[in-house]
């Protein structure tokens, strides 16, 4: 197991680390068995939730007796100073623990959440109060979607670690910007649906296990860790054999461009559509377009003014109205199906957009 630096927190953590949301799925003696053998292999790394429904007492019965051996994560989604404090007790009981190594507030993903937990009495604030009383030693974030306000936590100096949606397939589109960013101000990032919320993966047919290792899981996983600003990534496991194919990723070598552009054709040849719609696999293999139309950035457009949440959709259409030049120059000469691993009817779907926006 490799381990890489969380920011400037002092502390190292296994690149492959344990993602505790998928948890409350499975009976404790699952679970238990699950967490012992992820410590047993090298990761020292382990995150949950307040709202993860049993994960945190899970979590406790299962391994606070190895305490020693592992960082502890959680999160609230209070987002003033009271309720984010009640849960932080909670979490104590629940985790068996005495502290938490790093404590998140969940899903600041918007311009008025951040507001509230900014605040005076806001969440932030008791944070840092229980940082001083010694239940807490780190502080952290969680952000989807907004892109804006990622920045902004990250610029604001207050946190020490980001916690983004990111996978080969970037649904959120956080490695141009937020990522650099990150790196640059000396924040840990740990990756959350790096396997797109369990989608990038190949079926099984009903009633068959899986033979082997999954090749998309496997290759998804070490394309993350490809980039150097990520300091783990921490995918929801629910089984001893998911733990050991996800731990056997953490020491292995960097993905080869050759591997990723066959990954990517591998996932294309999946035919799916996945978070907020997107078919689109963002790799850009379409570009350079002859009309110069920036494609990726187009279909990501659509896909969040389409199912992005009521309140940030705007930001589709925001970025959809930015693009210059813009899909209607397309003249449907077809040079970028011919390059496209997903095999999308591009022009077909940029008229679709057109219309789309066209009509509000």
């Amino acid at each position: 197991m490799q381990y890489r630096p969380l920011g400037n927190t002092g502390i190292d953590v296994s690149c492959i680390s344990f993602g505790g949301i998928k948890l409350p799925n499975i009976a404790p003696e699952e679970a238990a068995h699950a967490l012992n053998r992820a410590l047993d292999l090298g990761m020292n790394f382990v995150d949950t939730a307040r709202n993860y429904r049993d994960s945190e007492t899970k979590i406790g019965n299962a391994i606070s007796h190895r305490r020693a051996e592992f960082y502890l994560a959680t999160k609230t989604t209070g987002r003033d100073a009271k309720s984010a404090l009640s849960d932080l007790e909670t979490s104590l009981r629940e985790l068996k623990t005495e502290k938490i190594d790093l404590y998140q507030l969940h899903s600041v993903s918007d311009p008025d959440t951040w507001q509230q937990v900014m605040a005076k009495d806001g969440a932030l604030e008791g944070l840092k109060k229980a940082q001083e009383q010694g239940k807490i030693d780190h502080i952290s974030i969680t952000c989807h979607r907004d892109l804006p306000t990622m920045c902004q936590a990250i610029k604001s100096g207050e946190f020490e670690t980001i916690m983004v949606a990111y996978s080969p397939i970037d649904s959120e589109n956080v490695a141009p910007e937020v990522l650099p960013l990150a790196k640059a101000k000396g924040m840990g990032v740990i990756v959350m649906k790096g396997l797109s919320g369990g989608q990038l993966c190949r079926p099984v047919p009903e009633g068959q296990e899986r033979a082997g290792p999954d090749d998309i899981v496997r290759g998804a996983l070490r394309c993350i860790l490809g980039n150097g600003a990520i300091s783990c990534v921490i995918p929801g496991m629910t089984c001893v054999r998911e733990v050991e194919e996800n731990a056997a990723t953490g020491d292995m070598p960097p993905m080869t461009d050759e591997e990723k552009a066959e990954l990517l054709k591998e996932i294309g040849s999946l035919g799916r559509s996945f978070r907020y719609g997107q078919v689109c696999l963002r790799c850009g293999y379409c570009q350079p377009c002859p009309q110069a139309i920036d494609i990726p950035a187009v279909f990501r457009a659509y896909d969040m003014a389409q199912s992005y949440p009521g309140n940030i959709k705007h930001l589709g259409r925001e970025h959809y109205e930015a693009l210059d030049p813009q899909p209607d120059v397309c003249e449907e000469c077809g040079e970028c199906m011919e390059k496209c691993p997903a095999g999308i009817d591009i022009p077909a779907r940029l008229k679709q957009v057109r219309e789309f926006f066209a009509q509000g």
